[in-house]
């Protein structure tokens, strides 16, 4: 099953994941310690909740799937195609770096990240011992921000696309974002191929809407990516599980995905 349970606190994996090889979760909003609006497993620290509850949220989370809150590695989300690759966790007095997709190959890193309709992708490439951790909205997604994360993996850690497996996670679905022409254009310009533009922004009700699941799925193909899993999971859809910035009219709080290599047994 996708979903897992830890007393109260719930999280989804993808199956194309090697379980015994690295540790992923995307965390679903129970089980924390936040009030309402951000009830209850908030990670994010800049909605408003009290920071002190935002730490002990994260703590537990991490603490659930057997992972170390010394070990986490997150970044300041900008909506841009910047990758980093780290070595070692960020010490709680480093500033982050601006960035949207992290990677690392030392199980001593657990990489993190914080969303709430944006796209989480997880990336593992099994034969190189690397994962990796992008965040695309719709901004990510027009910059090619899982095409930089792998180009960045084949440059820094002599991966082949071929070997990654990729996961996309709940994300906010193609009917319930609607976009503008500005998106519509960088679309376009992305995906020159006026068919798959087509689909990718269908008009529902005389609005047009943007695919991001299937957007990402063929930016990830067309880099070479075959073994790719969609949750298929609506954030706007399911506010029981899942925060939704748009459907909560920006009062809400961001849940949590992590992805770390387990060390050699």
């Amino acid at each position: 099953m996708p979903f897992n349970q830890v007393d109260s606190l719930r999280y989804y994996t993808f199956d194309i994941f090697d379980q015994i090889a690295l540790t992923h979760a995307v965390f679903t909003r129970h089980g924390g310690y936040s009030p309402e609006p951000w009830d209850s497993l908030n990670m994010g620290s800049v909605v408003g909740d009290d920071i002190q509850r935002v730490n002990a949220n994260r703590e537990r989370a991490f603490r659930s799937v057997g992972r170390d809150p010394a070990s986490m590695y997150d970044v300041w989300q900008m909506h841009t195609a910047k990758v980093v690759c780290t070595d070692a966790p960020r010490p709680a007095h480093i500033p982050h770096i601006k960035a949207d997709a992290i990677l690392t190959d030392s199980p001593d890193v657990t990489l993190f990240m914080r969303f709430a309709d944006c796209v989480p992708i997880l990336l593992h490439d099994p034969i190189r011992r690397v994962v990796g951790l992008v965040h695309a909205g719709w901004q990510g997604t027009v910059w090619n921000v899982v095409a930089a994360a792998l180009e960045t993996m084949t440059q820094r850690y002599s991966s082949q696309p071929a070997h990654i497996r990729a996961g996309i996670g709940p994300s906010i679905g193609l009917h319930h974002y609607e976009v503008g022409d500005e998106v519509v254009a960088q679309v376009r310009q992305l995906f020159d191929n006026d068919d798959v533009a087509d689909d990718l922004l269908p008009k529902q009700n005389g609005v047009v809407k943007f695919d991001l699941w299937n957007a990402n799925r063929l930016l990830l193909a067309d880099a070479g990516v075959s073994d790719i899993q969609i949750a298929g999971l609506c954030t706007a859809c399911h506010l029981d599980d899942w925060y939704s910035h748009r459907a909560e009219n920006g009062k809400t709080g961001r849940f949590g995905a992590l992805i770390g290599l387990n060390a050699h047994k």
